[in-house]
């Protein structure tokens, strides 16, 4: 009884899902590959559910060579499906001939003793022998499901739509959870070991979950909310399991009281259920709050940039003596102005970095780099600033070179010349030191200095945005907080690590790089 209960409410909610999406779009051929991939999922459910019910031996038998036929137009359809899903990939009509009639000769020599032979009852369970072309259709059914996934997963990887992406892992995730069930239990094992009739049918009724998500993945219902769905489901199965006890009570008592129970449990299921569904619109809400933060930024930086940039000409020439003489102290003036501005494209251009990481728009260009090269340029850009403190600025280079890395050239270079302008910065006595290393197949950059060192909890806030150390708002007041930021970010890019080494104040810091080598 409660095998036939649990077995009409599958077929039901399949055969609805299957509705909803087919009218939705009955002209798309997503639509109806869907369709048929239900039907005939349906026809392998119910026909292997009945052939192991206490019907003639003949019925039974003609119940097994439904199941081992709509079986493969099953996965001819998925495969089908897969090539049209999200995005149609096209295949040659030769290619289309052979995949067609493989799988319709298979499935109508399932009605003779090519594929299953010697069909007989053992305690009360149907067995059969496997014919001459039982492992054609086995590995013809692999290669439906595999080549099927193969061009899911070939499409996730050449699409950057985020949607699609969300939609190929959603069907992937029904399938996941209905092959990790039915395959063992009803393709697997019965050719291995006895297994019972009630264990083999749970296999079956695990086709609902590949139906419920790729449902999901078609409609773009609730896509990125999967707590949502996970909820619903969870819900649902309980509520199911409720109503089965409530109707099998042998008292009167018992099944008031599971319905009681069971409407109490609906109430609360239901409240958990918009919950969580709300709970995931305030997240979507705060990321469209963020991306339009992120594309406001990037829009003023950009309008920002390009007058700034000509401010900078126009004051160069200036002090330059372009426009004519002017008096030492204009000049004075008009050189603090400079520096101003040079302070303004700079932070211009690190929240033009910020807003193209946060939203995904910003471009490496991985070339094979030398680390060693990048240093000596950036401490030749830089010795004089630290003269100017009378530091000194010097690069141990390892006794025999190190290799070159696969690497955007430019962001590495920012990071090194942030790190090592930050250190004189910061630096009152003493210097800086530059050191590579390759350590744990990994290509190491320490830069330390003799500077004001670091607390545990600057160490740890460190390279968060806007975050600044005490000694950085003590000797650099113009800085904001962004260059760490930026600089991890890069890194990150990279696939490597950025962080800060300091045995404490007035102790100096070790600021460490971490890339791999590729």
């Amino acid at each position: 009884m409660f095998g036939f209960i649990v077995l009409l409410v599958t077929v039901i909610i399949i055969l609805l899902i299957a509705l909803l999406v087919f009218l939705r779009a009955p002209e798309k051929k997503i639509s109806i590959y869907f369709s048929l991939m239900v039907f005939f999922g349906l026809t392998w459910l119910l026909s292997n559910y009945l052939e192991n019910e206490s019907f003639s031996l003949n019925f039974r038998i003609l119940f097994l060579r439904i199941d081992f036929a709509s079986a493969i137009l099953l996965g001819l359809f998925f495969y089908l499906f897969c090539l049209n899903f999200p995005q149609l990939r096209v295949i040659s009509l030769k290619k289309k001939i052979i995949i067609y009639t493989t799988a319709l000769l298979l499935s109508i020599l399932s009605f003779t003793n090519f594929i299953i032979k010697n069909i007989y009852l053992k305690d009360n369970t149907i067995q059969f022998s496997r014919g001459g072309g039982f492992l054609i259709y086995f590995f013809c059914m692999f290669f439906y499901i595999g080549a099927g996934c193969r061009d899911l997963i070939s499409k996730y990887g050449s699409t950057t739509n985020r949607v699609e992406r969300v939609q190929i892992l959603y069907v992937f995730l029904g399938l996941l959870l209905t092959a990790l069930i039915a395959l063992p239990l009803n393709l697997i094992l019965p050719q291995i070991i006895f297994i019972s009739v009630e264990t083999a049918r749970i296999g079956i009724y695990s086709f609902l979950f590949f139906c419920i998500f790729t449902a999901l993945a078609i409609t773009r219902y609730h896509l990125f909310g999967i707590r949502v769905i996970l909820t619903e489901t969870l819900v649902t199965a309980i509520a199911l399991v409720l109503l089965f006890q409530s109707l099998t009570a042998e008292t009167l008592g018992g099944k008031i009281f599971g319905f009681v129970l069971l409407a109490a449990f609906a109430v609360m299921g239901y409240f958990l259920i918009r919950y969580t569904y709300l709970e995931i619109r305030r997240r979507e809400e705060v990321e469209k709050i963020s991306k339009a933060k992120s594309e406001f930024l990037s829009i003023a930086s950009h309008q920002l940039r390009t007058p700034l940039s000509a401010i900078k000409g126009y004051l160069s020439m200036v002090v330059e003596g372009t426009y004519g003489g002017i008096p030492e102290r204009a000049k004075k003036a008009i050189e603090n102005v400079y520096l101003s501005n040079e302070r303004l494209v700079k932070l211009v251009n690190a929240f033009l970095n910020i807003t193209k990481i946060e939203m995904g728009g910003m471009e490496v260009n991985f070339e094979k780099e030398s680390i060693e090269d990048l240093i000596f340029e950036a401490i030749s850009e830089l010795e004089i600033k630290a003269k100017e403190k009378n530091l000194y600025l010097k690069f141990e280079k390892p006794e025999s070179p190190l290799p070159k890395i696969s690497i955007d050239e430019e962001k590495i270079k920012e990071v090194i010349l942030n790190l090592i302008d930050n250190a004189i910065k910061y630096t009152q006595k003493g210097g800086i030191t530059i050191k590579t290393q390759i350590r744990n197949t990994k290509y190491e950059i320490r830069i330390s200095d003799t500077g004001e060192g670091l607390t545990k909890e600057e160490q740890e806030k460190l390279f968060e945005s806007f975050s600044r150390g005490t000694a950085g708002t003590r000797f650099w007041t113009e800085g904001v907080g962004l260059g760490l930021y930026v600089s991890r970010k890069f890194v990150e890019l990279h696939k490597g690590k950025i962080w800060a080494e300091s045995p404490g104040k007035g102790k100096g810091s070790t600021f460490i790089i971490e890339l791999p080598i590729k």
